[in-house]
């Protein structure tokens, strides 16, 4: 294939999910624009807590779809990936043991116990026992019965979008900072014109419910606190915990507390449907210090910790879809959506991007043979 006859795709969003497809389509042989109006730090993807995790079970108010087995398929793709660029430093991903620990036995709950029977055959380093709850100094206290353990990609995702940026613009992607605003589906014949595009990829996140006109992409606000994690005033935390929810509470008890770089740790918890305003702090906002109080009463060892002095407190609007994420083409379109993961864009990223990729083929070549 030549330069020449080279099809073209028009990625809309610069979060991990754009860079990703982007980088897959340009790999597989596509020219690639990258269309957004936020790059870099501006997107909503640095905000990610970015501990690889099983796609969420389904429960609550906060999380009200199940996981689909096409969830399973990106989210191991997407392990596999960070597995392999955990051996080069510049990527910013690294690999650690995750402890997930439970308030009850996670035989007794038919969701995560089908979680745990796929984590295990799937995921390197798996252990269960309850014995990891004192090995890593978790405080029984606080009423956690049954842990698990696998090895996870944690990702720093200031370096990583640096990086996947990086390495799609060396792969021929160029970017072009514009917003496209109005149903999609409505300018698809101008965009396709305009940058000679065979293919439009819907990677907007939250931009997706006017692009796409998906009322069901519903802005969720979260937030993380930066702590100091250098040793110096505590012992230096290197797993990453998550405390997982009871089957009866609203998943506001999820706690995580992930480690990022060499002297920061990201501790969270707050997830909050329908809040817009991203101007919070840890002094005027009793909720983010909740958190604070319950990391370190569930993980003793953050007794002492600081919050970092530069940036203590980070807040973003997450892209949750009432039915999970939409990876799709738009049926007699030249569109592929890639939207609405969540809070695990990041764990299902380059399965998300693989299969627009494939999508993209079928068309191409359904169109080619028409």
């Amino acid at each position: 294939m030549t330069p020449t006859d080279r099809p073209t795709a028009v990625v809309i969003g610069a979060g991990v999910s754009g860079w990703t497809t982007a980088l897959v389509l340009a790999k597989r042989g596509w020219r690639v624009i990258v269309a957004a109006d936020r790059f870099g730090l501006d997107t909503v993807s640095t905000m990610a807590g970015a501990l690889w995790e099983w796609p969420s079970a389904g429960r609550g108010a906060l999380d009200d779809h199940a996981a689909p087995a096409r969830s399973a398929v990106w989210a191991i793709r997407s392990y596999l990936r960070f597995a392999q660029f955990a051996a080069d430093t510049r990527t910013g991903v690294s690999l650690r043991p995750a402890v997930f620990s439970f308030p009850h036995r996670i035989e007794e709950d038919p969701v995560e116990l089908a979680k745990m029977t796929m984590i295990e055959q799937f995921v390197p380093a798996f252990v269960h026992d309850s014995a990891l709850i004192d090995t890593h100094g978790i405080n029984r206290a606080t009423g956690v019965i049954d842990s698990y353990c696998y090895l996870a990609p944690t990702i720093d995702t200031d370096w990583y979008l640096v990086w996947l940026a990086r390495e799609a613009k060396a792969a021929g992607v160029v970017a072009d900072r514009r917003r496209i605003r109005g149903p999609l589906i409505e300018q698809e014949q101008r965009l396709c014109a305009e940058y000679g595009a065979q293919l439009i990829v819907n990677c907007a996140g939250l931009g997706a419910r006017e692009l796409a006109q998906d009322e069901t992409v519903d802005p969720h606000r979260g937030a993380f606190l930066w702590v100091v994690n250098d040793g110096t005033r505590q012992s230096r935390v290197t797993a990453a915990h998550v405390l997982e929810s009871d089957a009866g509470s609203d998943g506001q008890n999820v706690l995580s507390i992930v480690p990022r770089g060499a002297d920061r740790l990201l501790l969270g918890g707050l997830v909050e449907p329908g809040q817009h305003d991203t101007e919070l702090d840890l002094t005027g906002y009793p909720p983010l210090q909740e958190i604070f109080d319950r990391c370190i009463e569930f993980l003793p060892a953050l007794r002492g910790s600081q919050p970092d002095a530069l940036c203590p407190v980070q807040v973003g609007l997450r892209p949750f879809r009432r039915d999970g994420a939409r990876v799709e083409a738009q049926p007699g379109s030249r569109i592929v959506h890639n939207y609405g993961h969540g809070g695990d864009g990041v764990t299902l990223s380059w399965g998300c991007a693989q299969e627009v990729a494939d999508l993209a083929y079928g068309m191409l070549a359904t169109r080619g043979a028409a």
